[in-house]
């Protein structure tokens, strides 16, 4: 199973310049790069439309934008302050970008090792489940 766009950082770039070469070419557009800031922006974006939305967020900036450089505005996407974190007050979000983060950073410090990863989040192999689960990392979860 492919695991969704918002757990594949590495692709999420890739993906993106590959969207922004076809539609700049079939729009005959100026935007031929990303901003540092629209760049920041789609690694903080969830994704929840995965490759779709990303498209459609991609065609609607090439068409948009007003210079050659693509601004998170263009893209629809909140923009990200200088940490990598997405400028929102909502509390419940910022939990879990904060979570999800401190969760991978665990498991990749402990080697992929559940009962490690868990004992470095001060938190049980039970809550570490079903944090994993809450937060749809399928790729922890089933690599274990």
């Amino acid at each position: 199973m492919i695991p969704p766009l918002r757990e594949r950082d590495q692709d999420i770039v890739l993906l993106a310049r590959t969207f922004l070469n076809v539609y700049r070419e079939e729009f005959k557009a100026k935007a031929k790069s990303f901003s540092e800031s629209a760049v920041n922006a789609m690694l903080a974006h969830k994704w929840p439309g995965n490759i779709r939305e990303m498209q459609n967020k991609l065609k609607s900036a090439v068409i948009m934008a007003e210079g050659s450089v693509i601004q998170p505005d263009d893209l629809g996407l909140m923009p990200v302050d200088t940490s990598g974190e997405p400028e929102t007050l909502n509390l419940r979000e910022v939990r879990e970008i904060a979570e999800s983060r401190a969760i991978r950073r665990a498991y990749q410090t402990a080697e992929k090792n559940m009962s490690k990863t868990a004992e470095l989040l001060g938190v049980t192999r039970p809550t570490l489940y079903s944090l994993i689960d809450k937060y749809h990392m399928e790729d922890i979860k089933n690599s274990d």
